[in-house]
């Protein structure tokens, strides 16, 4: 099996490294190690606006932190009786500093709240080494807050964190270790950690190669995390990567956040190349705090851009609203269908919906046999709960169930899941997500089965499910799905994919695979097809299939190939 190096990733890495640091923030240099100050720098005021200033804070083990510190003018509206003002703490996002939130900073003090953002510890200027959401940028958290009553006019009763990124998930780790904190926005954070990297019992290869490119340049990796990244490229260790990444996952905080009661807004991106929906849905799911969730079209931190610059930005807006709710106080808005906890953006066409839950997203399952040959509905008489009526999807007669098809292994077959970090921006800007022609996916390196054109088209929400059965010549191996948008030239569009890995099998013995794809929300146009593809290579993922083996994927009678889609 061919396996990506560490320079192989950084060679990957380097080739989006540009368009990372776009999306990540605007960097501002400054100087590459912290000093400890004694003194913070001289503040700045602005008619309207209030005092800005440079401030370096002190961490318990002697790391020194770059802040900004932004406070309102005298008289702006929302200070207590003690003329003291909610405060907001910012992380930083991976790779950037405390400039990074400038224009949010000085918007947030003008609207009467006490703003501090500061570079994440071994980052830039500040002080110590990278601990990517660590115990230690943990503890970072809360001595900031203390910092921040102790040194500004913030109220100890309003505390609030938004951040994006990396800064996103250390605003849920912040609500589950420090009950000071009211409410949290994330925007682009990390639900799962270790399902970020590792989802499908596959390593996420091109993802873990762009963070560390983004490291490089600007970051310190302490020698945990470099042995971390390591073992990752190298696929040794793993049980040791996965403990890893689980400390630093929120979810396994979840009962901590429900505990201190902290109002939860997440906001990410259907095509995030960092940090899939499906974690972030999952976790939502199990929030029993006030909650939101938005889904938007596009990549890692791409929606939020434009806020980053001063813009008008409809995921900066909803934090803002999220937090004068919970933070500051502001009365709820109005009963409103549009305000309903979910918000989705679906694709292609953008079109906005609200749901009361994540589970009133999709109404019914439908259910696809995987034929010989095609994707058909199942065949009369089949029992599939909360499907539709057979028949009610795409026209055709049943498929068949007993088939075998075989393809080599490691191969890869043309179809793909896109460029990290590149691939969610386009179809955010240009309503076109990775694209492929299917009659010339090369059918022996992978299956492909293609559906009827569906007349009045089909409205795909949530985690569509594929399930075959494998035999493989070797003990592991990979497979990744994708399910294709596919119009009348035969041109496919990516609607999802999702990789699954498996190990320790028995060559030659058939077994079940199940493999969720990842979550979305897909309106099919009508008079189009949908195509699966099942592979066994792609440059996203740390495949596990040796080049040259063999995968064979059948159906039965007992047990059919089938294709759950979750639709309106």
């Amino acid at each position: 099996m061919e396996r990506p190096t560490p320079s192989r990733g950084r060679r990957t890495a380097s080739a989006v490294l540009a368009a990372a640091l776009a999306l990540g923030g605007a960097a501002v240099a400054q100087p590459a190690v912290a000093q400890p100050a004694v003194a913070d720098s001289q503040a700045t005021g602005v008619a309207g606006v209030g005092s800005f200033r440079l401030a370096d804070i002190p961490m318990k083990d002697g790391v020194v932190l770059k802040a900004d510190v932004f406070t309102p003018a005298p008289g702006t509206p929302g200070a207590d009786p003690q003329g003291r003002y909610p405060l907001l703490v910012q992380p930083a996002s991976w790779g950037q500093n405390d400039l990074e939130y400038v224009a949010q900073g000085r918007a947030l003090a003008a609207d009467g709240y006490v703003a501090v953002t500061y570079t994440v510890r071994g980052f830039w200027g500040s002080g110590g080494q990278v601990d990517v959401a660590g115990p230690k940028d943990v503890a970072d958290i809360s001595t900031v807050i203390d910092w921040a009553l102790a040194h500004t006019p913030a109220d100890p009763a309003r505390i609030g964190m938004v951040g994006l990124s990396l800064g996103g998930g250390l605003t849920l780790l912040g609500a589950a270790f420090d009950p000071r904190i009211k409410a949290v926005a994330s925007l682009s954070g990390w639900a799962d950690l270790t399902d970020s990297l590792y989802s499908g019992q596959t390593r996420h290869l091109e993802a873990a190669a762009v963070l560390a490119g983004i490291q490089a340049p600007t970051g310190r990796k302490s020698p945990e995390f470099a042995r971390v990244l390591n073992d990752l490229f190298a696929d040794r260790d793993l049980p040791d990567v996965i403990s890893w990444a689980d400390t630093r996952s929120p979810a396994r905080y979840l009962d901590r956040i429900n505990a201190n009661g902290t109002a939860v807004l997440m906001a990410n991106a259907w095509g995030d190349s960092f940090f899939n929906p499906s974690q972030v849905t999952d976790f939502y799911q199990r929030l029993t705090v006030p909650k939101r969730l938005e889904l938007r079209p596009g990549d890692h931190a791409s929606q939020e851009f434009s806020g980053l610059l001063g813009l008008d930005n409809a995921t900066w807006n909803s934090a803002r609203s999220w937090l004068d709710r919970y933070v500051k106080g502001a009365p709820a808005p109005a009963p409103d269908p549009g305000t309903q906890p979910v918000h989705l953006e679906v694709r292609p066409s953008g079109t906005s919906e609200s749901h009361a839950d994540w589970q009133s997203v999709s109404s019914r399952t439908e259910h696809l046999t995987i034929g010989a040959d095609a994707l058909g509905p199942d065949a009369p008489g089949t029992d599939t709960p909360g499907a539709g009526a057979p028949g009610a999807g795409a026209p055709g007669g049943p498929a068949s169930t007993g088939w075998q098809t075989t393809v080599l292994g490691g191969i890869p077959s043309g179809a793909s899941g896109g460029v990290a970090l590149l691939s969610g921006l386009v179809d955010q800007t240009l309503h076109q997500p990775p694209t492929v022609a299917v009659p010339l996916l090369a059918r022996s390196a992978a299956l492909v089965r293609q559906s009827e054109p569906y007349p009045q088209g089909l409205s795909l929400r949530g985690v569509a499910r594929v399930h075959t059965t494998v035999t493989a010549t070797a003990p592991q191996g990979t497979v990744v799905a994708y399910l294709y948008d596919v119009d009348a030239l035969g041109l496919g569009r990516l609607i999802s994919h999702a990789p699954q890995s498996w190990s320790g099998r028995t060559p030659g013995q058939p077994f079940p695979l199940d493999v969720p794809l990842f979550a979305t929300a897909y309106d099919l146009p009508a008079g189009h097809r949908l195509a699966l593809v099942l592979g066994t290579r792609d440059a996203l993922y740390g495949g596990e299939t040796p080049l040259g083996s063999r995968v064979t994927f059948g159906s039965t009678k007992a047990d059919p190939a089938g294709l759950t889609l979750p639709v309106r």
